[in-house]
């Protein structure tokens, strides 16, 4: 069937539909993307934290069992996080042997600052301070976000 000169193509109204209904689609799909990545970030934060917790309590561990040499009325917790990648001396090794605990320090993937070291990135607790008020000190017996922002499920992420 031949078609008449003029009647090919799409009108002004079909052009109109189509892109309302891309622009809806469009509305749509954003935020789901922007949660999705909110998502990502929140599992790199349970993955780091759980990592650096493992090996603080590795530490205090290694204290307790005498492996690492530690001062009476010390808590038995690296006084710094990099202590955790730098190695402390092994006190059952003859040959001034090094105990790691972690390869690398895991960033807070909520702190926006790149140029910090991660380290620096997290807020600390010492053993002697209060959980409701974390503070550092001496030691560093646990670590937290210092994003002051609330995650998905309803917990500030300085909570986790």
């Amino acid at each position: 069937m031949a078609v008449a000169h003029g009647q090919a193509g799409f009108t002004f109204i079909e052009m109109v539909v189509t892109l309302a209904i891309i622009a809806i689609l469009t509305g749509i799909c954003l935020p789901l993307s922007e949660i999705s990545a909110q998502r990502r970030k929140e599992d790199d934060l349970r993955v780091a934290l759980r990592q650096i917790r493992d090996a603080l309590d590795a530490h205090r561990r290694a204290a307790d069992e005498g492996r690492i040499k530690r001062a009476a009325g010390e808590s038995g917790y690296p006084r710094t996080l990099r202590a955790l990648v730098d190695g402390v001396e092994d006190a059952e090794h003859p040959e001034g042997g090094r105990i790691y605990f972690l390869r690398r320090l895991p960033r807070d993937p909520m702190h926006d600052d790149p140029s910090l070291a991660a380290d620096r990135t997290w807020g600390k607790r010492s053993y002697a301070s209060a959980p409701n008020a974390p503070k550092e000190g001496k030691d560093v017996f646990d670590v937290y976000s210092q994003n002051e922002s609330i995650g998905l499920n309803g917990v500030p992420y300085r909570q986790w």
